[in-house]
């Protein structure tokens, strides 16, 4: 028989005050550095806390848009993404290695996520700055997408991710966080979509129509309403239903 491996996932070091509860439930964790939120202070934070659970790290880079979290589409054109992103990145990488905690990934944020896993412009512009610092580094996306394609064309591993906590759209896009029902919220359909993508590769849209979708990891978001409490249960969900996790790893990374 042959186990499911799949990683647990969230989005931290954005002062939501959920941070160490969740480190207790996920495998890996997306720590926001500079762009939308953070600074070297909850970056070293986060970093320190995860390493003690044998929690992997990553980078979750943003358009620079402090005010608007990160969530306003287009902010910059990608023409204008490299330096941003890879400032991001470094300093996070910076600290990290300050702190002894190897980084492992790296996953956009928001508005970022969403336009460059539509746009290859923008997917081109992501995977550029991972590129050019460090190639080993995976990189977190939607599955069947332009980043997904970006990454591949520059010989970056890439990580297919699913939501438990967010609608879908019949495309098996996010269903954007300014329409009703975005967000899910009720614990039963969190956990019957983190299983459904778990162990059946496959998601309900907004209509209810089954589509395809693959995953390596699972994502909860840290300001979901009564997130530690969905994540617990998720994971209790998916170890009930033989899903071994484990966070996912990185070409060279010892078994």
């Amino acid at each position: 028989m042959t186990v499911r491996l799949l990683d647990l996932n969230a989005d931290l070091g954005e002062g939501e005050g959920t941070d160490q509860a969740l480190l207790d439930v996920v495998t890996s964790c997306n720590v926001a550095c500079g762009g939308h939120a953070g600074d070297r202070h909850s970056m070293r934070k986060t970093v320190l806390a995860a390493a003690e659970r044998a929690v992997a790290v990553g980078a979750h880079p943003a358009y620079p848009d402090r005010e608007g979290f990160g969530r306003r589409s287009g902010f910059l054109p990608p023409a204008a993404l490299s330096e941003p992103l890879t400032r991001q990145i470094e300093v996070f990488a910076g600290v990290a290695a300050e702190a002894g905690v190897p980084v492992r990934h790296v996953k956009p944020h928001g508005a970022l996520y969403n336009d460059a896993a539509r746009d290859r412009d923008v997917a081109d512009a992501v995977c550029a700055p991972i590129a050019s610092i460090d190639r080993s580094l995976l990189l977190v996306g939607p599955p069947g997408s332009a980043l997904e394609d970006a990454a591949a064309a520059l010989g970056i591993g890439f990580v297919r991710e699913g939501f438990v906590d967010r609608a879908y759209t019949r495309e098996g896009r996010l269903v954007p966080r300014n329409q009703s029902g975005a967000v899910l919220t009720g614990q039963a359909a969190v956990i019957a979509q983190a299983l459904s993508i778990a162990c059946e590769s496959s998601v309900h849209d907004v209509a209810g129509a089954k589509i395809a979708l693959e995953a390596d990891t699972l994502c909860i978001h840290g300001d979901t309403p009564g997130a530690v409490i969905l994540a617990r249960a998720v994971r209790e969900a998916l170890l009930e239903a033989g899903v071994r996790l484990q966070a996912f790893r990185r070409r060279g990374d010892p078994s």
